[in-house]
């Protein structure tokens, strides 16, 4: 049986894909999905549209997609003093990234089923159920303790990098900076929110680049 290529420097390329695939599928995410008033069947149908499943669903992979490449980068540092430092990224990455999930599964399935619903009743009121379960405590809780994990992740990605001295210093910190942000930026205008995706996606290719880079030299 073949055995796959699992060397260092191949680890590295993969991290550099999984980085570039994952800010593209966050500016899909902000670009994608549809806005309305939630509280009409303008927004019913934001729900129910086949946007809103794409965007949300880009958002989901993008989210397993960055600790992966935060794996990566331990891989890389693999000896190093900042390995330990980017293992905890991967590792907070991945807790974070889990509890995000959780909250943006319910909106892709759960409110696009009460989209449908009220659309085919004709009924808005019902846009109130998918927003009590968007606004629950718990809900809330967990998707914000998420997002502050993602947060952290990137930061600590970041230092990794930055304190390498194997990969360029400036390489991780743009995308660690708009992580840090992706919480704020729900509130933003649909106008900059979607700034806000393609300047992730802008700095995660900036990362790939940085990593597929640095593999190379090892080569």
């Amino acid at each position: 049986m073949t055995v796959p290529d699992v060397s260092p420097d191949h680890r590295t390329r993969m991290g550099a894909v999984a980085f570039a695939i994952a800010g593209i599928l966050f500016a899909v995410y902000e670009v994608a999905a549809p806005r309305a008033d939630e509280t009409t069947l303008d927004g019913a149908a934001s729900w129910a549209s086949t946007g809103w499943s794409v965007a949300h669903i880009s958002a989901i992979v993008g989210l397993i997609l960055i600790p992966l490449g935060y794996g990566a980068i331990r891989g890389f540092l693999n000896g190093s003093p900042q390995e330990r430092t980017a293992h905890l990224a991967a590792v907070v990455g991945y807790i974070g990234s889990g509890l995000t999930i959780s909250y943006y599964g319910a909106e892709t399935y759960g409110l696009r089923a009460i989209g449908e619903r009220a659309l085919a009743d004709g009924d808005p009121s019902l846009t109130d159920v998918g927003n009590d379960f968007r606004l629950d405590p718990t809900a809330m809780t967990v998707f914000v303790i998420g997002l502050l994990l993602v947060a952290v992740a990137a930061v600590l990605a970041s230092v990794a990098v930055w304190r390498s001295g194997f990969l360029p210093r400036w390489g991780a910190v743009p995308f660690a900076a708009l992580l840090v942000t992706m919480l704020p930026q729900f509130f933003f205008p649909q106008a900059g929110r979607i700034l806000w995706g393609v300047l992730v996606a802008a700095s995660a290719l900036w990362l790939a680049a940085a990593l597929w880079r640095a593999s190379q030299r090892r080569s």
